[in-house]
């Protein structure tokens, strides 16, 4: 497990998170979309025959009531380096510094992107899009802060990111988003959900904390259209069994 998480976290220091580990071409249609990717590459097994992949429904049946939750502390201090269309999503890099504390532990924030419709559900419902920031600790270790967006009125730091969005895949724009501009992607209550998950992309690596932030931030419609028209199709994997695992709140 410890040399996965390393492995992990060099996809991730190489902003390479979607590209696995320079395993078979997938995708979300055809013969390569999510229900083949465990028979794709042998890398890419866990995909099929991991017990705690994501990403998951969450319903009020597997969720656990705690005394409290510890809160996630962010410190995102720096800004965006460039914004990638790696052909699977729109991810924006992030300058080194940022990172967020829990569990006794900082993990930085190495890039965010971005999935429609939305890979996590809650009670069944699919939301427009869905943000994940992607984080990893010094041992390798993953954290995914996951931000659900509904539709609402237009969001001026989507819409920045829009703007430098390439059209084709392995493109790529320098992207001058400052800190405050990413702070601000984030709702103002960072109430969360918390479960053990998995990567949504192959190899599916397990081992990754997943933090659902339960409040919602707004995106337009024409926004969500866009981001599908760059992608061609949508980008989301389907929900996983939850099997034995409880989500904490």
């Amino acid at each position: 497990m410890k040399l996965n998480k390393l492995l992990l976290g060099s996809m991730v220091l190489a902003g390479t998170l979607f590209a696995g580990v320079h395993g078979s071409h997938w995708g979300y249609t055809g013969h390569e979309d999510p229900a083949h990717w465990g028979d794709l590459d042998p890398q890419y097994a866990e995909c099929k025959l991991g017990g705690s992949q994501s990403p998951i429904n969450i319903r009020k049946e597997i969720i656990v009531e705690t005394k409290g939750l510890p809160p996630i502390n962010f410190h995102y201090t720096t800004g965006a380096s460039e914004v990638i269309n790696n052909g699977h999503s729109i991810q924006v890099n992030v300058k080194p510094g940022s990172y967020i504390k829990i569990d006794g532990k900082e993990f930085e924030l190495k890039q965010f992107h971005f999935h429609s419709p939305s890979e996590n559900q809650i009670d069944g419902k699919n939301f427009p899009l869905e943000a994940h920031f992607v984080h990893a600790a010094k041992d390798g270790s993953l954290a995914v802060v996951a931000v659900m967006f509904e539709y609402g009125e237009e969001n001026p730091i989507i819409s920045k990111i829009w703007d430098k969005m390439p059209e084709k895949a392995d493109e790529k724009e320098k992207c001058g988003l400052a800190q405050a501009k990413i702070n601000s992607l984030l709702p103002k209550d960072k109430a969360y959900y918390r479960f053990d998950g998995s990567l949504t992309t192959p190899p599916c690596s397990e081992g990754v904390r997943w933090f659902v932030l339960k409040e919602y931030v707004p995106v337009s419609k024409e926004r969500v259209k866009e981001f599908l028209k760059t992608m061609k199709h949508p980008n989301n994997r389907p929900v996983q069994p939850v099997n034995a695992r409880k989500v904490l709140q």
